[in-house]
């Protein structure tokens, strides 16, 4: 018979084998909420914090999707770090309402505008609209700096995890790199003509879990798309692509996307907003694509062409009857793969993190 002491060694050295197993197996997830044309990214990492990107539109329907999708799907009691890319209603508007709902920790955002930050500065609208944001109870607030990194636990059983802020108020990191050399690109696209809207000076953020790197660039407009990789690509290349401003055709320069050569986008647009014709035609030209992801089916008179095949497309339908399916992205503990889940029809497919 197996001495006590022995048996009991063994029974120790199970149990510790099944809590790695079981910690080797949380992954990076980043859920699509669908904020019908507003933008609401939440994302949970393998430790369990959960960041939200941009919080949807004023009013309770976008507050209340996130907090299910937060609290029924990815198991959340609070939200750990929320990011507002800036001052537009469709990215900030669900904030309030949301923190009556769940608690939010530390919010970070260009710092309040005293006034509309877009062209119109004597709008007396905006003081109203941004007053719930204004007064909201978090734990903490943070004014962005492009190159700050959040503060985020460093699970044992993943390679690095980081969320590095690469782009605010027209500001950009600095070439993270020695050696860096000019991109080829730089001069081959037009500028347009300046931007004076918020959207030129949202936050953009690169996530990184080992070699895999997605990134989400709010609003940013085509001049500071251009900038962001040029002369110097400040960032490199990047595995997942959120369409910026939901494909407009502001947005989405070929700079941009050529010089990040995305393998998957996800587009966060909605049933007659975004997935313009220009944008489009950018990502389907893009030779480093591989798949693209609409939250809604463009139901426009364009849609005939301007649609991704309907097994990468969560929503269907318009406002009425809209069920609001999330999509889902599952990033191996290892880095070194990720799989995008569409619930509305069951469609998954994996893909492997690219060398960059």
């Amino acid at each position: 018979m197996m001495p006590a002491m022995k048996r009991t060694l063994l029974a120790l050295v199970a149990g510790l084998g099944l809590a790695i197993s079981g910690q080797a197996e949380k992954t990076l997830e980043v859920y699509w909420v669908d904020v019908e044309g507003g933008a609401a990214t939440l994302i949970v990492t393998p430790a369990g914090q959960s960041i939200l990107i941009d919080s949807g539109n004023p009013g309770t329907r976008d507050a209340g999707r996130i907090h299910a999708v937060a609290t029924k799907q990815a198991g959340l009691k609070k939200i750990d770090f929320l990011i507002t890319t800036h001052f537009h209603g469709d990215h900030f508007g669900g904030a309030a309402p949301l923190s009556q709902l769940m608690p939010i920790g530390i919010v970070y955002d260009n710092g309040i505008p005293a006034r509309n930050p877009d062209r119109n500065r004597q709008d007396p609208a905006f003081i109203l609209k941004v007053k719930p944001y204004k007064e909201m109870k978090v734990d903490a607030r943070v004014v962005v700096k492009p190159g700050m990194v959040l503060p985020l636990k460093q699970p044992h059983w993943t390679p690095k995890l980081s969320l590095t802020f690469v782009a605010a108020a027209r500001k950009f990191i600095e070439v993270p790199r020695r050696g860096a050399t000019k991109n080829p690109l730089t001069g081959t696209v037009p500028a347009k003509p300046e931007d004076l809207s918020d959207n030129a000076n949202s936050v953009a953020s690169l996530l990184e879990l080992g070699g895999f790197r997605f990134l989400d660039c709010g609003d940013l407009t085509w001049n500071m798309e251009a900038k962001l990789v040029t002369p110097i690509n400040r960032i490199g290349t990047v595995d997942v692509y959120q369409v910026n401003h939901h494909g407009l055709a502001s947005s989405n320069n070929p700079l941009l996307i050529q010089s990040i050569a995305p393998t998957v986008s996800v587009m966060n647009n909605g049933h007659t907003k975004g997935c313009t014709p220009s944008a489009f035609a950018t990502l389907t030209s893009a030779k480093s694509i591989k798949a693209m992801y609409q939250v809604h089916r463009n139901l426009r008179p364009d849609g005939k062409k301007n649609n991704t095949g309907e097994k990468y497309i969560a929503n269907l339908t318009s406002h009425d009857g809209c069920k609001a399916f999330t999509m889902k992205m599952s990033v191996a503990a290892d880095g070194k793969s990720y799989t995008i889940f569409n619930p509305r029809n069951g469609h998954q497919r994996t893909f492997k993190t690219r060398k960059h």
